[in-house]
């Protein structure tokens, strides 16, 4: 399924230490953000949690991928809800974009996808933000999250809905 792992693989044998052709070297170059994201997709795929698949429609481009998530318990158990992951140039230094696709009624996405989750944050004032040290699977966690035990009503993104949820759970 990694296709960019064997093509990396490819390029590098290809090249050897040093190529004789710099311009074609920097044709060739690899970003550091697509040398992690093989990692990481691998990372990934191994530790899936039961309630989430993955999709990449173009296998060559690890920074784009479609998550689904199934809750099997809570208020949304049953639901199906599609999530939109790519990942930037700058990926690890910021987090990843992250859009949900299904249209929901919850207290930390808004009806046009956005998402409130601390560890999509460049800057959190609590300190659970991003850093560089988090990874995919991490981002894959805390959206099935949203759906069980990080249900936020305190801070939502949605106010109505958290309203709501209060009024008539």
């Amino acid at each position: 399924m990694l296709t960019l792992a064997s093509k990396l693989k490819r390029d590098d044998g290809v090249r050897g230490p040093r190529a004789s052709n710099p311009a074609s070297d920097s044709t060739r170059r690899v970003s550091v953000r697509d040398k992690l994201l093989v990692k990481e997709v691998a990372e990934l795929e191994a530790n899936l949690p039961c309630t989430c698949k993955v999709n990449f429609p173009d296998p060559n481009k690890l920074h784009y991928f479609q998550l689904t998530v199934i809750p099997d318990e809570g208020y949304y158990q049953g639901g199906k809800f599609q999530f939109e992951v790519e990942v930037p140039d700058a990926y690890n230094m910021v987090p990843p974009k992250v859009k949900c696709l299904t249209r929901i009624w919850h207290p930390n996405i808004t009806e046009t996808g956005e998402i409130c989750l601390s560890l999509l944050r460049e800057h959190s004032i609590d300190g659970t933000g991003w850093a560089p040290t988090r990874t995919l699977k991490d981002v894959v966690w805390g959206l099935n999250s949203l759906f069980t035990d990080l249900l936020n009503f305190d801070d939502p993104l949605n106010i109505e809905a958290a309203e709501h949820h209060l009024r008539d759970k």
